[in-house]
């Protein structure tokens, strides 16, 4: 198994973790309202969320493994283009 292999193999295991991590921070969020949610009584709770400070925080980290995700997606996408690791 040659490195560039194991270097694709490597970026497949980390984007399927970060697809994960990626969709549990997303369903993290609180509603922004207008949904379905409000519409059967969910809107009485959407002020009992989480602080300023820690929504700020969720929002920083979705968006910093949202760039990690898509860097790898195209890395992977342009090693299957040029046959690398295959």
């Amino acid at each position: 198994m040659s490195a560039i292999a194991v270097v694709r193999l490597v970026l497949q295991i980390v984007l399927v973790v970060f697809s994960i991590l990626l969709t549990l921070l997303i369903l993290m969020h609180k509603g922004k309202g207008g949904g379905l949610s409000d519409m059967f009584g969910g809107g009485l709770t959407q002020n009992a969320g989480t602080s300023g400070v820690a929504e700020k925080n969720l929002n920083r980290w979705t968006v910093i493994i949202a760039f990690v995700w898509v860097a790898i997606a195209i890395a992977l996408g342009l090693m299957a283009k040029f046959g690398l690791g295959a």
